[in-house]
């Protein structure tokens, strides 16, 4: 495969995490970035593409634009999409695999778009040269990105392969695990950069605790990967991935700071434990069994980041009740910190009896929740600043 010189990327990303991803990118030395829905557009070259790849904490995959045009009906959809040139990126003995993003009255159902780009990949090819590459939905050789909104249609190469949040640490997960991507996300919104310490109380298996020590260290979340859609590419160089991969390594630190996670329930801590293990961050990090209930500040200063349990994961205490009880255990036990609860459940989350400074929405999977922030004063916010 024959890929053309580009320097326009798409970087998609998780709805209210938009902002935080251009920031990565703005630090990553991209330029010219646009912020979209769930999504940010923007510009470099192939460094810059290998870079975000494996740096990028808030980045599901990176995206390369092939062709974007207007059509009218299907027919003319296939011609256009016939009429790339398709054998500058695919030969016949590749295989590929087409992922499409659809909403469009023209197209009745929402596979027949990516039937009808295979089919236009499959004649352009074999037109050109006799023979037709296959599908391969598992593990191809190239990966396509179709988005068609109304009647316009952008198509993507896809850089990454598989979605960057797969960190490679997370083998075992608890129940309800936050996907990593989310977990960063949270993080980078608190604006914590690993200067203070850093505690989930109810860590589960250990997701935001993991991400939180990668931060501190500033690990790049898939330094240990290598199975990037770019190396399947043709122009792919080895010797400036592997010296972006060097320079990388020579920036992780130690943390000065204590990363803890606790849970009530052996098995997530024991998983926590292998996904810690694996991820090489066992040092700065400490993981206890242990009920919320027990835990205490570390410091006079600090963050609480943590996503409460709920639904099956409640057992023997109401969803109300355990946000009553962490609430007065924030209130007696961590003044001088601030709080951050990612909640799914708009009622619980008001009996946690503290006015929240923030509220941000993000989407757990399908569910639209609320990103809290409570600043743990000594005694009230009207008290604590008329003292100034």
């Amino acid at each position: 495969m024959n890929v053309p010189s580009y320097n326009k990327f798409l970087a998609k990303t998780l709805f209210g995490l938009e902002e935080v991803l251009a920031e990565e990118l703005k630090n990553s030395g991209a330029k010219n970035i646009t912020v979209k829905n769930r999504a940010v557009e923007f510009e470099g070259n192939k460094e810059t593409l290998y870079l975000t790849n494996l740096s990028l904490r808030t980045a599901l995959r990176i995206l390369v634009p092939v062709r974007s045009f207007i059509f009218k009906n299907t027919d003319e959809f296939y011609t256009k999409a016939k009429n790339i040139k398709w054998f500058n990126y695919l030969n016949p003995n590749h295989t590929f695999a087409v992922d499409a993003v659809v909403n469009s009255k023209i197209f009745k159902h929402t596979k027949y778009p990516a039937l009808k780009l295979k089919d236009a990949i499959v004649d352009r090819i074999r037109d050109k040269t006799g023979k037709r590459p296959d599908v391969d939905t598992v593990n191809p050789k190239l990966k396509i990105h179709l988005h068609i909104q109304n009647n316009k249609c952008n198509i993507y190469l896809d850089s990454s392969g598989k979605s960057l949040h797969r960190r490679g640490y997370r083998i075992e997960g608890g129940s309800a695990p936050l996907n990593e991507v989310l977990a960063a996300g949270m993080i980078l919104l608190t604006g914590w950069k690993g200067d203070t310490n850093f505690l989930d109380p109810m860590c589960g298996s250990g997701t935001l605790v993991a991400e939180a020590a990668m931060l501190a260290a500033n690990i790049p979340p898939n330094l240990n990967r290598n199975d990037f859609g770019f190396m399947n590419w043709n122009d792919f160089d080895e010797n400036m991935y592997n010296k972006i991969k060097t320079l990388l390594k020579e920036k992780i630190r130690k943390p000065e700071i204590k990363i803890a996670g606790s849970d009530i329930s052996k098995k997530a801590i024991a998983i926590a434990r292998k996904n810690i293990s694996r991820a090489g961050l066992n040092a700065p990090v400490t993981l206890t069994v242990k009920d919320f209930t027990q835990i205490s500040k570390n410091g006079e200063s600090g963050i609480i980041v943590t996503n409460p349990p709920y639904g099956e994961r409640l057992k023997s205490i109401s969803l109300i009740e355990l946000y009553k009880s962490f609430g007065d255990v924030l209130k007696q036990n961590f003044t001088g910190y601030e709080a951050w609860i990612l909640s799914g459940d708009k009622t619980a989350i008001k009996h946690v009896g503290l006015r929240p400074s923030k509220k941000l929405t993000l989407y757990n999977g399908a569910i639209e929740c609320k990103f809290h922030k409570f600043e743990l004063y000594k005694g009230t916010k009207k008290k604590r600043l008329n003292n100034k």
